[in-house]
């Protein structure tokens, strides 16, 4: 799908025609809509086609006719019916006339452009865009980041009260994020450090406190998944180690009932045995079956009651 925008009157609006100044935003293109692209315009189809693989990494790349800039954006995924965060990547391609991005999906990065929520938005001033664009992503980061922090938290109650694998596996998938986050926001940092230094991209007085703001977002970005991580870690194995602690707790318990159950078992299975009665205390004596019974009893409350005073229950 191609979406062609252009600052009209000071307001963004959707257009049908590209011209000078404005911002072509690609989203999941077809090959023919990226075929028509690179032929109208001198891209080259393997740059449009970088950003719809999601394996590719964050970079920068200066061409004759036009500079290709690829980070890192957060999305949600969803998973047995719950969401998770994940990173894509995102391309901006910047010509002498006009902005094009790619994108996978239809991200609410662009989306808060796309609907004229951003102050200050002209799609010909195009590296205050671009700026615009990646402030926009490091501020998105730390979003989903404080949205990672509460579900941690909710999780950590509930593995307070009830122990379940169900509860562990959710914090296994947060930490997931919380690498695929701190991962992202290192290659992007790259790319903000690149983008100083690039002299296709111009730069203006004016853009460079957006251009200070965008790299400390971005190292807040970085330092708040390295701390979510470490806690997420250090709780992962804290509540292993709870498990692995109650199970051991439960097996202790179940060996001392079967010690303790087995003595009037063993008592029984020597009164069952076939040999001359005779020989056999209270045999002979018609309470001799209480006796029994008194005796196992006897035994097995004195047994419980040394096994108790070892803590064993």
């Amino acid at each position: 799908m191609i979406k062609i925008f252009r600052t009209i009157d000071g307001g963004i609006h959707q257009v049908n025609e590209a011209q000078e100044g404005c911002w072509v935003a690609l989203v999941n293109p077809t090959a023919t809509e990226l075929l028509e692209i690179s032929e109208q315009y001198g891209i080259e189809v393997d740059d449009l086609r970088a950003p719809l693989d999601e394996e590719e990494r964050s970079r920068i790349e200066v061409e004759d006719n036009y500079t290709l800039i690829l980070v890192d954006i957060p999305v949600i995924e969803e998973r047995n019916e719950k969401d998770w965060y994940v990173t894509i990547p995102m391309g901006i391609i910047v010509t002498d006339e006009m902005i094009f991005t790619v994108c996978l999906e239809d991200t609410p990065i662009l989306g808060a452009f796309m609907d004229g929520r951003v102050r200050n938005f002209y799609t010909y001033k195009k590296t205050r865009f671009i700026l615009q664009i990646l402030y926009k992503n490091a501020t998105m980061f730390l979003h989903y980041l404080r949205i990672i922090d509460k579900k941690s938290e909710v999780i950590e109650h509930k593995l307070h009260v009830s122990t379940k694998n169900r509860e562990l596996i959710e914090l296994l998938e947060l930490e997931k994020s919380l690498v695929y986050f701190t991962t992202s926001l290192r290659s992007n940092e790259v790319v903000l450090e690149k983008l100083l230094k690039v002299e296709s991209i111009k730069h203006y007085p004016e853009d460079t406190e957006l251009l200070e703001d965008v790299i400390i977002e971005n190292k807040q970005a970085i330092e708040m998944a390295n701390i979510y991580s470490g806690i997420l870690s250090g709780m992962m194995d804290a509540f292993a180690s709870v498990i692995s602690n109650n199970l051991n707790i439960v097996m202790k318990v179940l060996a001392t009932i079967t010690i303790v159950m087995s003595i009037p078992t063993m008592i029984a299975s020597f009164y069952g045995m076939n040999v001359n009665s005779a020989g056999m205390p209270g045999a002979s004596s018609p309470y001799g079956f209480a006796y029994v019974i008194i005796f196992s009893l006897v035994v097995t409350l004195i047994a419980a009651f040394i096994l108790a005073k070892k803590d064993l229950f």
